[in-house]
């Protein structure tokens, strides 16, 4: 049985296990990515507003290219 990779949205960044982000229906993902942060209330959290996250989850803060 292999685990599943977790890979970020190239577009709104969430770090996602499946072909599809959850959050914005896109299938641009990549392998590459660096640190993440987890935002559980998106509207109480100064860094999601700042990063622009609107919904609960795992963020990467940096994508490779």
């Amino acid at each position: 049985m292999s685990a599943m990779v977790e890979k970020a949205c190239k577009q709104c960044h969430r770090v996602v296990e499946g072909n599809i982000c959850p959050v914005c229906k896109d299938s641009q993902l990549t392998p590459s990515w660096k640190g993440f942060i987890t935002i559980f209330d998106p509207e109480k959290s100064e860094l999601a507003k700042k990063l622009g996250i609107k919904v609960p989850g795992k963020y990467a803060l940096r994508l490779s290219k």
